[in-house]
C-alpha cells in the first residue's frame, strides 16, 4: 500500500488551513507591505523542494511554496475585504 498520496493530501489541507490565518493576521498587522516575506519564503520552499531527498518531503515543500505564493494573492485581497468592512481594521496600523 502506498500512503504518499493520502499524506501529501493531509499535507496540502494542514498547509493552506494554517496559511489562512497567517494571511489575515498579517494584514491585520502588517498590511500588505511584506508580501516580499512570502515571496522569498516560497521562492526558498519551491527550491528546497527540488533538492530534497524524498518524493513526499519535495511534494510538501512544494505545496508549502505555491500556496505562500497564493498567500500574496490573498493578502491583497484581504486588504479589499477589511476596506469593505467584512473584516476589522486594526485602528493602530498607520496607513
Amino acid at each position: 500500500m502506498h500512503f504518499d498520496g493520502l499524506l501529501i493530501g493531509i499535507g496540502a489541507f494542514l498547509i493552506i488551513g494554517i496559511l489562512h490565518p497567517v494571511v489575515i493576521k498579517t494584514e491585520y498587522y502588517f498590511g500588505t507591505k511584506v508580501w516580499p516575506v512570502f515571496l522569498v519564503s516560497g521562492l526558498i520552499c519551491v527550491g528546497f523542494s527540488v533538492f530534497a531527498s524524498t518524493l513526499l518531503l519535495s511534494a510538501l515543500l512544494a505545496v508549502l511554496g505555491f500556496s505562500l505564493y497564493w498567500s500574496i494573492h490573498e493578502l491583497f485581497s484581504q486588504e479589499k475585504r477589511v476596506k469593505k468592512g467584512w473584516f476589522p481594521k486594526n485602528p493602530k496600523k498607520e496607513k
